[in-house]
């Protein structure tokens, strides 16, 4: 088959690369960060987004592309509109021309926190621009042909556990939000999208890690590699400009039952530092 992948220079996007290209044709798109043998492209100009996808006809297509700051997402929202819900419009709309199926990656911040453990069919109520760009953009991607993968907290080289890893190491306090998430590594989300893609599921599904606190989660990571640093558990974190809900882990049983990999354990081995 041949995949494009958006967003081809972030944590899922390298890690989609590096596990499809060893079985398909794989087209890698970015925009900020050069991939090699990839292909520079604007998400947000909107005429050579869907003249790149016809032209290049994929079978497939997997949207991981997303401005993810949450707090600069409060700040630029019409930057946050564009990327993660309007560029969305046009790769479905160029998506359907040429047939292909389309995977788009979303996110746990769609929900307001107020209860945790959210199921797919659980009415969305996001409290900051970043949660309300990405389900408008939910909103363009549900096709008959498409599925939605939302997904929380995912990491690689950067995300929450790096940042603690990092700061611990060097004998500094990591203050910890005492929130709940569902994290996962960008190689166990990968490797449960490519059987998503094999099986052509459709609608929307739940692929994350087990629910743990961030509190929790900088004491494992503490633990496991013998740093010196102390971790504190605080009610927010200072400097914060966007809201963040306290509970927005996501259940994955329906993908747990579906899918052969173990997506959902906390996989710390995969944190690349």
């Amino acid at each position: 088959m041949r995949i494009l992948i958006t967003g081809a220079s972030g944590q899922l996007g390298i890690e989609l690369s590096r596990l499809l290209s060893e079985r398909h044709e794989v087209i890698k798109v970015y925009n900020s960060s050069e991939v090699q043998g990839g292909y520079k492209l604007d998400l947000t100009d909107f005429p050579r987004l869907e003249d790149f996808i016809i032209k290049k006809k994929p079978d497939v297509i997997i949207n991981t592309a997303a401005m993810t700051d949450v707090d600069k997402c409060e700040i630029e929202k019409e930057k946050a509109y564009k990327i993660n819900a309007e560029a969305v419009r046009h790769i479905i709309r160029a998506g359907k021309v040429i047939d292909s199926y389309i995977i788009h990656i979303s996110t746990d911040y769609v929900f307001d926190g107020e209860k945790g453990n959210y199921k797919e069919e659980d009415i969305p109520n996001p409290i900051n621009y970043y949660g309300l760009s990405k389900l408008l953009g939910e909103t363009f991607a549900l096709q008959d042909d498409s599925l939605i993968v939302r997904t929380s907290g995912v990491f690689r080289n950067k995300g929450f556990p790096i940042y603690v890893y990092k700061t611990l190491k060097e004998g500094k306090t990591v203050f910890a939000f005492k929130g709940y998430y569902s994290p996962i590594s960008a190689r166990k989300l990968a490797s449960a999208i490519l059987e998503l893609l094999e099986l052509r599921k459709t609608g929307i599904i739940h692929v994350a890690g087990e629910r743990i606190s961030r509190f929790e989660l900088a004491l494992k990571i503490k633990e496991k590699f013998n740093l010196p640093g102390d971790v504190k558990e605080v009610d927010e974190v200072k400097g914060w400009i966007a809201k963040r809900p306290y509970d927005s882990s996501l259940d994955s049983s329906r993908a747990r039952k579906i899918l052969s990999s173990d997506f959902h354990t906390l996989d710390l081995d995969g944190m690349v530092v």
